[in-house]
């Protein structure tokens, strides 16, 4: 059964994004963990249609709401109240957050804006990215989305991906953040 017959809808480009992440964390003998705000499980639900995905998805963490960021999570809590959720360093603390969480060798964080209002002082489509690996670093990367809620939401899974993808193979992408 695929998450089309369940009622969730997957998206062609996501999942292919997806079986290259399975791949790479196949080929480098390691496993991934999701902490995901906007996207609402939605980055984990991609990473599990892949069959064989238990080899390298250990679990996930959505933290829709902004304290659940911090009481699941770890997210400081002065960094919330100063900056509000969507933020590179609050992407960084998921990331590193849900990796301790499930024990992981790396994990990947999203948090931003779907819309369809602004939050935190932030557009509609922005996002932030990160992932933490093994390496001690957190690669952080904004992204600046347009269209409807649910575009923004499949974009942010994609690039989400491309970004683990990225940091698995060990290509360059996005800031890194110690």
């Amino acid at each position: 059964m695929t998450g089309a017959q369940v009622g969730i809808p997957l998206g062609d480009a996501a999942l292919e994004a997806a079986e290259a992440v399975h791949r790479a964390l196949l080929d480098d003998g390691s496993t991934c963990a999701t902490a995901e705000s906007l996207t609402g499980g939605l980055i984990g639900a991609h990473l599990t249609a892949v069959p064989g995905s238990s080899a390298t998805y250990r679990g996930g963490a959505v933290t829709y709401a902004t304290d659940t960021k911090a009481s699941v999570l770890g997210v400081p809590q002065d960094l919330l109240d100063g900056h509000g959720a969507v933020h590179p360093d609050v992407a960084a603390h998921m990331a590193r957050g849900v990796r301790r969480l499930v024990g992981a060798d790396y994990g990947v964080a999203v948090t931003g804006v779907a819309g369809p209002e602004p939050q935190d002082g932030q557009p509609v489509g922005t996002v932030y990215a990160a992932v933490a690996g093994p390496d001690s670093h957190t690669r952080v990367v904004r992204f600046g989305f347009s269209g409807e809620r649910a575009g923004i939401r499949y974009d942010t899974v994609e690039g989400a991906l491309g970004l683990l993808r990225a940091a698995v193979r060990g290509e360059a992408a996005g800031d890194t953040r110690a």
